[in-house]
């Protein structure tokens, strides 16, 4: 029975999202991994996604030893449809590099990036997965459909400005950018639900497009929750361009403050030595949803009369209430005068 009670309680967090289309009873978050979510934060809300890290760097090749910090901003919007989501996210770094020869610092904007996200397939829409209130390991066992993703489609823009260091990804000691400009960035989104605790979701990505330094890229995060509140995360990305490539892992947790209020931390390192990267950071989730409206949707047909003498008046349900009322009102008459004779007696 104590299954059964948190398997139900479980299904308050999770549920919702599978019956009001993209919004959730809780904030959805794509911190603090570096995947983009399939869903969108729904019609109307307002998310903010921000963090601020430390990073190391080694590059035997090039000699050079850097630290510093970041910070990245994400702000979510959800616009005329619950599947459409406009985006914008920067980031912005700082680090000081060491050479044998000088000492010398480099900040920039690392990321401008604007562009919108739109669900083109949700295989939950429209669909009831029954609940067997009687078996715990029923609800639990594995199902076909948890294989078919949700997918979306990103499309933006990538700014990039003059002088700038961190331009295209490099990681090239003494690279700045010649000039400023604007390339498309796409992305292909999935995203598996497998029970009440699993979440992946994958990116596929193309940036830059159009430029002498394109790229191409991948994101996959393995999300689990652990209660309520608790979840946990790993993640691999991978990045080529003529500029930088390198393989990055990563892993971390999220606690839920609130329903729309989440902090988090994580750590990333990759797998090669030209540069070695370490950083860590820490970051918050902020969502305003009060201008949001749910809408819930149907699932299957309304059952109607199928004569019009099984169909009841206003006049009738409301002689109907009173009749029951009535009834109410003459059982427990009864019942307390039966109590009185049992004492009298």
């Amino acid at each position: 029975m104590l299954k059964i009670k948190n398997f139900l309680i479980a299904s308050l967090f999770i549920f919702p999202q599978y019956f009001f289309a993209q919004y959730t009873d809780v904030i959805n978050s794509n911190r603090p991994g570096e995947t983009m979510s399939a869903y969108s934060v729904g019609k109307s809300v307002i998310q903010t996604e921000a963090g601020f890290y430390g990073i190391n760097e080694k590059h035997d090749t090039q000699n050079y030893e850097a630290s510093g910090f970041g910070t990245d901003f994400t702000l979510r919007w959800g616009l005329f449809l619950e599947q459409l989501e406009f985006i914008a996210d920067i980031q912005y770094q700082n680090e000081k590099f060491t050479t044998p020869a000088a000492s010398f610092k480099k900040s920039n904007f690392k990321q401008t990036n604007l562009g919108a996200k739109y669900l083109i397939y949700d295989p939950f829409k429209n669909y009831k997965e029954d609940v067997n209130i009687y078996s715990y390991n029923a609800n639990k066992k594995f199902r076909w459909r948890q294989l078919i993703p949700a997918v979306s489609i990103f499309a933006g823009a990538n700014f990039v400005f003059k002088d700038n260091p961190f331009a295209y990804n490099s990681n090239t000691l003494n690279y700045y950018s010649t000039e400023s400009g604007v390339s498309p960035k796409l992305m292909l989104i999935t995203q598996n639900h497998f029970g009440a605790k699993w979440v992946l979701v994958s990116n596929l990505i193309a940036d830059y497009i159009g430029t002498d330094n394109s790229g191409y890229g991948y994101i996959i995060t393995l999300t689990r929750g652990f209660n309520s509140k608790w979840s946990g995360f790993i993640e691999n990305q991978g990045y080529k361009s003529d500029l930088y490539s390198d393989a990055i892992f990563r892993g971390g947790a999220a606690y839920l403050l609130s329903r729309n209020v989440q902090i988090d931390a994580s750590i990333s390192k990759n797998i090669k030595n030209t540069p070695s990267i370490l950083y860590g950071g820490i970051g918050f989730s902020i969502r305003y949803d009060d201008k949001h409206k749910e809408k819930l949707t149907r699932v299957g047909k309304v059952k109607k009369p199928k004569n019009k003498k099984d169909k009841i008046t206003k006049e009738e349900q409301e002689a109907q209430e009173k009749e029951n009322k009535k009834e109410d009102y003459q059982e427990k008459e009864r019942k307390r005068k039966a109590k009185y004779e049992k004492k009298k007696t």
